[in-house]
This record gives structure tokens, sequence and C-alpha cells, in this order.
């Protein structure tokens, strides 16, 4: 799948999404994005998050509280720059998206889910 995966996505997207890379912060398309809809992942579609809940972390990154699709967002322990994290992924088709922190919105529930701008195309809401 390897070469499927190269032909699909840019260099960056391969990067981040099969390659577990991070994009720098404050670069992505999506950090200060206020259009609402639904974020899909970028390599298979699924859809992830919600700009309901989307909000400004001030981290870099697009934060989100929760997914919008439980069922497609998985979560694993990440050991990897000698620290422990949690890593989300796509559980659709395993891309990498970012990590899950405990320093969210109180009120939302406490998770900020830091996510890759690249790992994601976001279908804007219809008027």
């Amino acid at each position: 799948m390897t070469d499927a995966w190269k032909e699909k996505l840019s260099d960056e997207e391969y990067r981040v999404l099969r390659e577990h890379g991070t994009e720098a912060p404050f670069t992505g398309k999506y950090v200060d994005t206020k259009d609402e809809g639904v974020y899909r992942c970028k390599a298979c579609n699924a859809v992830l998050f919600s700009s309901d809940t989307k909000f400004d972390s001030g981290s870099g990154w697009p934060s989100f509280t929760d997914p919008a699709v439980a069922e497609n967002v998985g979560t694993r322990v990440d050991d990897s720059l000698g620290m422990e994290r949690t890593e989300v992924y796509c559980k659709n088709c395993g891309g990498h998206l970012g990590h899950v922190f405990d320093d969210g919105p109180k009120e939302a529930g406490g998770k900020r889910y830091c996510i890759n701008s690249v790992c994601l195309d976001l279908e804007k809401k219809s008027d």
C-alpha cells in the first residue's frame, strides 16, 4: 500500500499521515479557520472532527475537544521522542493525525485533540 499512498498524498501529507511526522506550528491551513463544517481524513475521507468542537488552543495546530465520529478516531501510546504521549490516528486507514492532551477546556471534558492540518480536508457546511 506504500506506493498507493505515495501516489495519493503529497510528500508532506505522506510524511505526516504515514510516517508519523508533524507539521510546523502555526503553518497549517486550518489553525485559524472559523468556517463551519466537518473535517475529513485527507487519506481516506472518513469524518473525524467537527467545527462545533474546534477551539483556539494557542498551540499552533487545529484543536478539538472531541471527535465528530468516535468510531473513526483511535488513540494509542506514542513513546517516541523520549516521552509518553497519546497518538491520535484514523481508525479507517491508520493515518497518524496528531496527539491528544488533557489540557483542553474543562467545561468540554478537558481534552485537546491537537491535529495536523495537512491530515484534514474541511467539508464546509452549505448555507
